[in-house]
């Protein structure tokens, strides 16, 4: 028997853990852009099925921005986008 992966949100990452990114989510459509636009603004970053992702840093206060690891490219993501990123943490 195989288990199913265990799957977060990649907002809920600690800093320091790595990941893979295994889904990206439509945002909601009531956000100010059209949310099937926001998950292909993700994917154009990197942030694709399969890619290995590490939760750099998080800011202060609230925990906003989060500073993400893409190959070898670092980028700031808000909150809410994060929780848009499925992943398996490793």
């Amino acid at each position: 028997m195989t288990l199913a992966p265990t799957l977060i949100k990649l907002d809920s990452l600690s800093v320091g853990q790595s990941g893979t990114v295994v889904h990206i989510a439509p945002g909601n459509p009531q956000d100010t852009e059209d949310g099937a636009d926001l998950a292909r603004r993700l994917m154009e970053l990197g942030f694709v099925p399969g890619e290995r992702i590490r939760m750099l840093k998080r800011g202060l206060p609230g925990g906003e921005p989060l500073a993400i690891k893409v190959g070898n490219a670092t980028f700031a993501l808000r909150r809410f986008e994060a929780a848009l990123i499925s992943i398996q943490p490793e």
